[in-house]
């Protein structure tokens, strides 16, 4: 494997965006509301070619809280809270489809939390139900769903099958038992191992394992043996993410002791010793956090240039629009971003006053576009080819970005990019770095002391 220098991790060991769009959220402005918001769904609905959605709603609720988690969550032990949800979720798919009109092609949708798997077998159906008959969900779809291994059994999956699902990711974090314990989350490995071969019998198309590095307790050692228990369990892909260490931000993660946190070269130890595990045990690198089979359809899309990036991370479907359903559920339709309400209560109440419940966004400018094209680039193919963005944005690549480029020299130095006269490709090396890549196109990035509020490169 490439040896990173001592240099490199000094440079690099710097808080950044992890570009699931741009400009990112924290760049959302609350004078995007409801009415930008639904002219953005009308304009969508005069277009005679519109390209199939992508749906994604949101669960909030889970039974019990994991210290290291960062999402919009809400722990209660209360089934009937999620029945009050979904009520009001149907609610707001009436007054999409009121602006964007029944009947929209769906060829993909994600069920993310939260835990969606909180909803009892009825309140997955009821949802499920709602989705179908508002919108058309294509045969052949990408349709997921995240599972905690600890709320579901094989039966269950089977049921989750029924309901349409073809695609299922496993929150796992890290098999080790002293680490689960140090993030409030116990789940023994036979579990998870009984789980997917379950899934795999049932016929899945897609099964995803989630693994974090650099939660508290962690060595490189012990994660070692986490990576040969998910390479025998063999998931047709594996998301591998860094844990963002920000108490400051996320009350939850208040409960870690800082003792236990391993030190940033363990952290980038144990990606260097993924990236050969995974490699030796037959996945494609896909990019930043997510190795693949060679057959499954995320390395398909990688060796045809058919990537894409969306609020999930990354994906085989088009640049399409995508409406995002329930609290704090981030959406993007036309050249817009839009967020919903954070808080329960301030959905809740905006929905019962008749509006969509998008508290801010973002209407993207020419520059924005522009710029999106080239950090997904980055992310996605890892290149960028002068003259094909040329034609699609009537720009001079090399006048319109030449202090990018002349920044970019300097990585070339260290071996991270490579600069001809077609343009620019990320490296090997470059790829444990590409997220530093593209921060040099965001215009927006603030200066190192207002960073604070992205995970870390490391």
């Amino acid at each position: 494997m490439i040896a990173i220098t001592p240099e490199l991790l000094t440079r690099f060991d710097v808080s950044g965006p992890r570009y699931t769009s741009y400009p990112t959220a924290d760049r959302f402005v609350e004078a995007f509301g409801e009415a930008e918001y639904v002219l953005a769904l009308q304009q969508r609905r005069s277009l005679a070619n519109a390209l199939p959605l992508s749906l994604y709603v949101h669960i909030p609720f889970c039974e019990s809280l994991c210290y290291y988690c960062a999402c919009n969550k809400i722990i209660t032990k209360h089934p009937e809270r999620a029945e009050v949800y979904l009520r009001y979720l149907s609610r707001e798919i009436d007054l999409h489809t009121a602006h964007c009109g029944k009947g929209q092609v769906v060829s993909q949708l994600h069920l993310g939390g939260g835990t969606p798997t909180f909803l009892s077998d009825d309140g997955l159906r009821e949802l499920m139900d709602m989705l179908r008959s508002n919108f058309t969900l294509a045969p052949g779809g990408e349709y997921s769903i995240e599972v905690d291994p600890r709320t579901v059994d094989a039966g269950r999956l089977a049921f989750l099958a029924e309901l349409g699902f073809n695609r299922l990711s496993f929150g796992v974090q890290d098999f080790d038992p002293d680490v689960q314990k140090a993030v409030n989350r116990i789940q023994p490995a036979e579990q998870v191992f009984a789980l997917v071969a379950a899934a795999r019998e049932i016929g899945f198309e897609s099964i995803n394992v989630d693994l974090i590095y650099g939660l508290p307790r962690q060595t490189a050692a012990s994660f070692d043996r986490t990576l040969a228990q998910v390479a025998e369990l063999r998931p047709d892909r594996i998301a591998l993410y860094a844990y963002a260490h920000l108490p400051e931000r996320f009350k939850p993660q208040r409960r870690i002791i800082n003792a236990d946190m391993p030190m940033a070269s363990d952290k980038v130890a144990m990606l260097s010793r993924s990236l050969e595990a995974f490699s030796r045990a037959g996945y494609v690198y896909v990019g930043m956090d997510h190795f693949a089979l060679p057959e499954d359809a995320l390395a398909v899309a990688k060796r045809q240039g058919r990537l894409h990036r969306n609020f999930q991370g990354y994906s085989t479907q088009p640049d399409c629009d995508l409406i995002a359903l329930g609290v704090s559920a981030i959406g993007r339709v036309g050249a817009t971003y839009s967020q919903n309400a954070k808080t329960l209560d301030e959905y809740y109440d905006l929905i019962n006053q008749g509006k969509l419940p998008v508290v801010r966004g973002l209407a993207l400018t020419r520059d924005d576009l522009v710029r999106r094209a080239v950090i997904m680039a980055l992310m996605c193919q890892g290149a960028l080819l002068f003259e094909s963005l040329e034609l699609a944005w009537l720009i001079d690549f090399q006048e319109y970005f030449a202090p990018e480029l002349e920044r970019l020299q300097e990585m070339q130095a260290q071996g991270l990019v490579a600069i001809s006269a077609e343009g620019v490709e990320v490296t090997e090396m470059g790829w444990y770095f590409v997220r530093g890549i593209a921060m040099l196109f965001d215009k927006n990035l603030q200066v190192d002391r207002n960073r604070a509020r992205f995970s870390r490169i490391i």
